[in-house]
């Protein structure tokens, strides 16, 4: 497989330095391939990887905060030494990219983002496929995971890595405004144009809608009205944003923030558009629940008592929020220790660990901790039966699987953007962002 690297990320200095500090990280203990095969489990009462060392690279992410206290645990469990390094997101995928194109064994295992770079790190053969050790365990029960949640961490049929941190796209409103207007939350989307029609009132500086404006951001956020009108980003191998169905999508999200934005929606992402609905600006607005402190912290938001979450609301087609694998953990394929550092992914996602990450606010992909109730202590009690909800019916993707995606999601995103700025004749517009697309899809098999 080709591998363009020097555009997809900038190689500078910083980045050669990075790899310089990386490429000596990890032990002796790295270096040699355990001789167990997958599909073995070793005996209860030993410890039979005493001694191991392995790394695990993490974002600076809320999910590492709460897995890096509980980690002394694992380790006097296993006998396992779990060496930590944290990194900004972007930081991150250069560190990882820089280290396995030199082919390094480290780190054993990491974080990633599935449906942002995991197919170009599994095309790469950087990851190490998890199907048989998925199914070691009976106890590690891997059914109890969200099938879209499992979907967004699957490339060609192969499991490439473990949720840890799950999305959906929920709807947030205003109870005052609704219960003084005597509006009953939106169940359809017919339902929310409405509703945000009667609602808007620039004039008294209150605005129907919000939502991501810019170009590339945009893309997530609309998904789930694409979905929801029966539509999709691709079918199989061909691009599909030109349909009608997604033509409809399409302009129902940008003409409610043309019509019922703020100004200057067109240049926002989710912390300028939840920036203005914390202030009280806003009456309704779409997004990922993951970002609900923004609203809901006195400390940020005007409204914190005032903000309701409701379950994504229905097209044509149902509500088909995108109900995705934000963050995951995955296996260096060139890891010397993968049966130890299968035994950490094990326990980091197992139902007991699962449980505490989660009350600490990282909503996890297992069922059965959702379903008890100190598994959702973490969480707005309103927010929880959406969850829970959203997950049932989701879409494992939030934008197209491609391996070029921050392209794909700039072609996507035109044709809003197109609404936005008042363009009519917007069918043309998405075949031309069809071919683009479809270009970009063709490209993507010769890398």
């Amino acid at each position: 497989m080709k591998q363009s690297f020097k555009q997809w990320i900038g190689v500078g200095a910083t980045v050669m330095m990075a790899a310089t500090v990386v490429a000596g990280c990890g032990g002796a203990n790295n270096t040699t391939q355990e001789t167990a095969e997958p599909g073995t489990s070793p005996a209860a009462d030993a410890k039979p990887f005493a001694g191991k060392t392995i790394s695990l690279v993490t974002a600076n992410h809320p999910w590492a905060d709460a897995i890096k206290p509980l980690l002394p645990d694992f380790e006097k469990e296993t006998g396992i030494k779990v060496k930590v390094e944290s990194f900004f997101e972007d930081q991150l995928t250069q560190k990882l990219t820089v280290q396995f194109t030199s082919g390094s064994a480290t780190p054993d295992v990491f974080m990633y983002r599935p449906l942002q770079e995991g197919k170009l790190f599994f095309k790469n053969g950087w990851i190490q496929p998890l199907d048989d050790y998925s199914k070691m365990d009976a106890d590690y029960d891997f059914n109890d995971f969200s099938k879209s949640a499992i979907g967004s961490t699957t490339v060609d049929a192969k499991l490439a890595g473990i949720p840890i941190i799950t999305e959906q796209e929920i709807l947030y409103y205003r109870k005052d405004l609704l219960e003084k207007a005597g509006i009953s939350v939106p169940k359809t989307i017919d339902d929310l144009v409405a509703a945000v029609k009667k609602l808007h009132d620039p004039k008294n500086d209150i605005y129907g809608f919000v939502a991501r404006g810019q170009r590339s951001p945009l893309v997530t956020q609309v998904s789930s009205f694409l979905y929801s009108e029966g539509a999709d980003f691709t079918n199989g191998d061909k691009a599909a944003i030109n349909t009608p169905e997604a033509v409809k999508a399409f302009t129902t999200y940008g003409t409610l923030l043309k019509d019922y934005g703020p100004p200057g929606v067109l240049n926002m992402s989710w912390p300028q558009a939840i920036g203005i609905f914390a202030q009280g600006k806003v009456a309704f607005y779409t997004d990922a629940n993951s970002i609900y402190k923004n609203a809901t912290d006195p400390s940020k938001s005007q409204v914190a008592d005032k903000v309701g979450f409701a379950v994504f609301p229905a097209g044509k087609a149902g509500s088909k929020p995108y109900n995705i694998t934000s963050w995951g953990l995955a296996m260096n394929s060139q890891s010397g220790s993968k049966d130890a550092t299968w035994e950490f992914i094990k326990w980091a996602t197992g139902k007991e660990i699962v449980l505490k990450t989660q009350q600490k606010g990282n909503p996890g992909a297992r069922a059965s901790v959702w379903d008890k109730p100190e598994g959702a202590t973490g969480f707005p009690a309103e927010m929880v039966p959406v969850i829970k909800e959203s997950a049932k019916g989701g879409v494992d993707h939030d934008r197209p699987t491609v391996i070029s995606v921050g392209e794909a999601r700039d072609a996507v995103g035109e044709i809003v953007q197109k609404v936005m700025t008042g363009e009519t004749n917007i069918q043309a517009v998405a075949d031309k962002a069809n071919q683009a697309l479809q270009a970009i899809m063709d490209k993507d098999k010769t890398k």
